[in-house]
């Protein structure tokens, strides 16, 4: 938890500066990212508008292919070194390589953060210490207004067996929490550096909603980030395999090097999407 703590302190200090530094950075995001027009405020959650950010595949305006689609947060860290506090993902990047030698596409939909409200929207359950416990409304959006949207503007496969759910951190545990919560909806979770600490109602959660038959499940953690985390994820994996969750269906992955950063992420994210996808 001591590495979460000084995350989350570096984590608003760099959005401090880095409202100072924007404007000297060049946008690296690729031309086929944009941020769609439309601004969403999440009903129940606050009044802050959410902007939300689409990736294309390289051929979506040369062809009718419809498109397996994946949903994620912190949506200013995922595509643009512009807009990133802490270093990017390189997720357009990534998924441009992954086309051009697989001709597997997907759409990649990122939903910003509400700043100072990213802990609530981030965390289904309250902590003593950290507060939270909004995360089913943000769910919820994702699923009831966010998802149509998308749906009905896009060219997507809305089956939940093409629809994916990643994030990282506080990131990882909504997605967790929302793969679980919605089975019908999310069939490939990507959960990584998971805050299963953040609550013990996790474990609840799990034994109640953790008989899974037909979602995907890749969780992910690094070994430098403390005992923890790693153990965390350890006992949750455990207790899926416990509860009934397919273990075909369950990867782990506790990479002895990986830490707590966007750098980490970076450089797991196509490995989870080609597992969750079963591309070779």
């Amino acid at each position: 938890m001591k590495k979460f703590v000084v995350f989350v302190a570096l984590f608003f200090i760099n959005i401090m500066l880095f409202s100072q530094e924007s404007d000297k950075k060049k946008s690296t995001a690729t031309s086929n990212v944009s941020i769609i027009e439309k601004e969403f405020i999440i009903t129940g959650l606050n009044n802050i508008y959410h902007k939300i950010w689409v990736y294309l595949p390289p051929n979506y305006e040369t062809s009718s292919r419809k498109y397996p689609v994946i949903y994620m947060h912190d949506a200013k860290n995922l595509f643009d070194a512009k807009t990133s506090y802490i270093g990017e993902w390189e997720v357009d990047e990534s998924l441009n390589h992954l086309f051009n030698k697989t001709n597997k596409g997907f759409i990649i939909v990122g939903v910003e953060n509400g700043g100072a409200e990213r802990i609530n929207e981030y965390t289904p359950w309250r902590n003593e210490k950290y507060g939270g416990g909004k995360g089913a409304v943000y769910i919820d959006f994702i699923v009831n207004t966010l998802k149509p949207y998308i749906d009905a503007n896009y060219r997507t496969k809305p089956q939940q067996k093409f629809t994916g759910l990643i994030g990282s951190s506080l990131g990882g545990l909504i997605s967790y929490y929302g793969g679980l919560k919605y089975p019908d909806t999310f069939g490939k979770i990507g959960a990584m550096s998971t805050s299963f600490w953040f609550s013990d109602e996790v474990i609840n959660f799990t034994n109640e909603n953790g008989n899974l038959k037909n979602t995907e499940l890749f969780l992910l953690v690094g070994g430098k980030e403390g005992d923890e985390m790693t153990d965390g994820t350890k006992n949750i994996s455990k207790l899926l395999i416990e509860k009934g969750f397919k273990s075909k269906n369950l990867k782990t992955k506790i990479n002895p090097e990986g830490e707590h950063n966007e750098a980490f992420w970076r450089s797991e994210f196509l490995e989870i999407v080609q597992w969750l996808y079963n591309i070779k």
